[in-house]
């Protein structure tokens, strides 16, 4: 179906985010036989956990006494793979219209439309924008050389690349960026890195083998070039000096924001939704939920795992809502069973009556 050019994506949940929440929330919809879309502005899923600290442990997740973050995204990812649900990433959602059957239609900063009977904000913190240096007409190069997200690393081959922070994601990137540009150049204000020790040695290793360039304490404080990103100007120990490069990378972390969702008419309480929690965690708009560290009530804890919990409450509610006046049966999925959408099923051995003589 195509509305003025643009998409239309039809599913039963749209979940804005894709953080360990929202990615959990297409399981527990998928073993009610509901399909989700997962809309997210970041160009990868996992949110927080994957853009921020994919490398750093967490220690209260039930099950597992230690798990990376990036690892428990994986995990997610693949335990969801099943049930088929629909990516569009590096896409905010941006405008929501209720219709007369009381389904919603969004759409995202790119044009995208999705139309769903029920909408299952999970956006974390909000929406997440990249905290950007303050360098004078830095806007101007927006793709023009100036990348805050690595979306296709092929991009960069045989390419001059500076990358600027402290963080993981200024460590991982320039490792993994030594073996495809012809020159990367890693800046950081501080001699000292925030990040895994084994990705400051790795990086170290690059360094001393001559794959990385590292300059510290320095800053970049301005860009030149006429239509593209030429070179950079850098303040090192207080002196100046100019580098020549073609693409420019400060990953200084994300910034969240509720963004336009906080134009939606939802109720809104210190930047986060308010939502019931006695029941199913629904907004003061029937149809949406929030869940997981965007919404907040008496007694909230920013947890992953009581994201988790709302997550499930939301989809037995979402089901009600699809399927009104239809009764689901909770069975425990040791004795039902998990089928998926693409034909696999998963079951427990199932017991045999045999004698023994």
């Amino acid at each position: 179906m195509i509305i003025n050019n643009n998409i239309m994506i039809k599913t039963d949940i749209l979940i804005i985010g894709a953080g360990p929440t929202g990615l959990f929330a297409v399981f527990e919809a998928g073993l009610l036989k509901l399909k989700c879309h997962i809309l997210d502005a970041l160009p990868q899923a996992g949110g927080q956990l994957s853009e921020l600290y994919p490398k750093k442990p967490i220690y209260d997740i039930p099950g597992f006494p230690e798990v990376l973050a990036g690892d428990l995204i994986d995990g997610l990812q693949e335990q969801i793979k099943q049930f088929e649900p629909g990516f569009t990433l590096g896409e905010r959602a941006e405008t929501i219209e209720k219709q007369e059957d009381g389904s919603f239609i969004v759409t995202s900063n790119k044009g995208t439309k999705f139309h769903a009977p029920v909408i299952a904000i999970a956006g974390g913190l909000g929406s997440f924008e990249p905290r950007k240096p303050l360098i004078e007409d830095i806007e101007f190069y927006e793709d023009k050389g100036v990348k805050y997200f690595i979306k296709n690393p092929e991009k960069f081959r045989d390419k001059k690349v500076v990358i600027a922070g402290g963080g993981d994601s200024a460590l991982d990137w320039s490792i993994f960026l030594a073996n495809v540009a012809s020159e990367v150049t890693l800046i950081h204000r501080r001699n000292e890195f925030r990040g895994a020790l084994d990705s400051v040695e790795k990086v170290q290793e690059l360094k001393t083998a001559g794959k990385i360039k590292l300059i510290t304490p320095a800053e970049v404080i301005g860009i030149n070039g006429a239509e593209h990103v030429e070179s950079l100007d850098i303040e090192e120990n207080g002196a100046h000096r100019k580098i020549e490069t073609d693409y420019f990378i400060p990953l200084f972390g994300l910034t969240p924001k509720l963004g336009p969702i906080g134009d939606w008419g939802l109720e809104i309480e210190k930047n986060a939704i308010k939502v019931n929690n006695a029941l199913d965690y629904q907004t003061n708009i029937p149809g949406i939920f929030a869940i997981g560290d965007v919404n907040t009530y008496p007694g909230k804890l920013k947890l992953i795992l009581c994201g988790f919990h709302e997550a499930t409450l939301m989809c037995q509610a979402a089901y009600q809502i699809i399927n009104p006046g239809k009764k689901y049966v909770l069975k425990y999925t040791t004795v039902s069973g998990v089928d998926g959408f693409d034909g696999t099923r998963k079951e427990a051995p199932k017991a045999v009556v045999k004698a023994i003589v």
